[in-house]
């Protein structure tokens, strides 16, 4: 009797969980179908030869992703999805996604990548236009070294990149921020004889640095800050870069992507151009300008290229930059801006007699809509620093 009871609790406990099992089962093809969908919102299409479900692992297999306006996919291979999960509300979590290495070869070049990989992306059941839910959202994405090589020598070297995107409160928008990391170039192997020449006179061999930036982009507005791009080279110099404006929305996007669409499906190449770029023109002027700026950072190039350029005419350096110092008046006056030639050339005197930092800045007292951008460059072009409130200053601290 003790027997009976018990094959029957062990053949219960297998029906159970034999009409348990796909109901937790991972659908490979759902998740596949609601990547593209939130996917769309950016213009790009993935496919896949064959998707693979093992526990909470989804693999694509013979993977390609086909942005709109790309003649040509983009082969990603093997996708490997780890730690995948339903969220509750038909989407889904992904701890990370792994891609294959990169080692392709093209003549006498060879590209490789190593440890692709992104984390803590989110999929939603539902796409809500307007939301951060119409988008496919990470965490971080990275990888690790990446290498370049010509005719068996190794050109270009980073140590790896990693991107991090944070919501904001009440999901407003995004934070975000970048880092390739320990960028190398080999200049020797540079080919074309007068750059060579002119590398090899200035005393570089080769570079080494690495670049950074971050940002904010907040969804209601389409406000998207860069507020840092920095290309910083050991013994050259620090150029950073910095831009705001307005109006970069979702609905903008969706305009940018749907005038590709079209312009895609038009035979006529020279009409489809034409028309592409006249959506485009109507879809900038939806921007605002807010600010932007350049600024750089000497570190020993300046006085390397000026006494390269005085070599070449005979002098030294020096003499090289105050021969400069009085050529900029002259070139500049013909820009018809007399608050902004006195502005250049006060700067330029500056930095030239001692090289620290030049800075060229666009802030105006209020956002300045695009098309009045537009009007003041065909009608005044003159009046553009006053309307964009440009300033240019030299060896401020930074």
């Amino acid at each position: 009797m003790m027997r009976t009871s018990h094959f029957r609790t062990l053949l219960a406990g297998a029906a159970l969980a034999s009409l348990a099992s796909p109901a937790f089962a991972l659908d490979g093809a759902d998740l596949l179908a609601k990547l593209n969908a939130t996917y769309a919102t950016s213009g790009v299409t993935v496919t896949s030869s064959n998707v693979a479900v093992d526990g909470s692992t989804v693999t694509l297999e013979g993977a390609e992703l086909k942005p709109t306006g790309a003649a040509e996919p983009i082969k990603l291979g093997t996708v490997t999805m780890e730690g995948v999960e339903e969220d509750g509300d038909g989407g889904y979590k992904i701890e990370t996604v792994g891609f294959a290495d990169v080692n392709a070869t093209e003549a006498e070049s060879t590209v490789s990548v190593k440890d692709i990989a992104i984390s803590g992306v989110t999929i939603p059941g539902t796409v809500k236009p307007g939301t951060l839910e119409s988008l496919l959202m990470y965490e971080s994405a990275s990888t690790g070294p990446i290498n370049v090589s010509n005719k068996g020598k190794e050109v270009f070297s980073m140590s790896g990149m990693e991107a991090n995107v944070t919501r904001m409160d009440g999901d407003a928008g995004l934070e975000f921020d970048a880092t390739l990391s320990d960028l190398k170039a080999d200049l020797t192997s540079v080919e074309d004889p007068k750059a060579k020449d002119t590398l090899a006179k200035l005393g570089m061999t080769s570079l080494d640095g690495k670049v950074s930036m971050s940002g904010s982009w907040e969804l209601a507005s389409g406000k998207l800050a860069v507020d840092e791009y920095t290309f910083d080279f050991k013994d050259v110099g620090s150029l950073s870069l910095s831009l705001e404006f307005s109006g970069y929305t979702l609905d903008f996007l969706k305009g940018i992507q749907e005038a590709i669409k079209a312009s895609e499906s038009n035979p006529n190449k020279e009409e489809a151009n034409a028309a592409l770029g006249m959506s485009m023109m109507g879809l900038v002027q939806q921007l605002t300008f807010n600010s932007a700026s350049i600024s750089f950072e000497d570190a020993s190039i300046t006085k390397k290229l000026l006494d390269y350029a005085g070599s070449e005419q005979g002098v030294t350096g020096e003499q090289m930059a105050q021969s400069l110092k009085g050529l900029i008046p002259v070139m500049i006056a013909q820009l018809n801006m007399p608050d902004l030639q006195n502005q250049i050339s006060a700067a330029a005197n500056t930095f030239l007699d001692d090289p620290k930092n030049l800075t060229i800045s666009a802030e105006p007292k209020e956002p300045v809509p695009f098309p009045m951008i537009m009007g003041a460059a065909m009608g005044a072009p003159q009046t553009i620093p006053q309307v964009l409130g440009v300033t240019v200053t030299a060896n401020e601290e930074m």
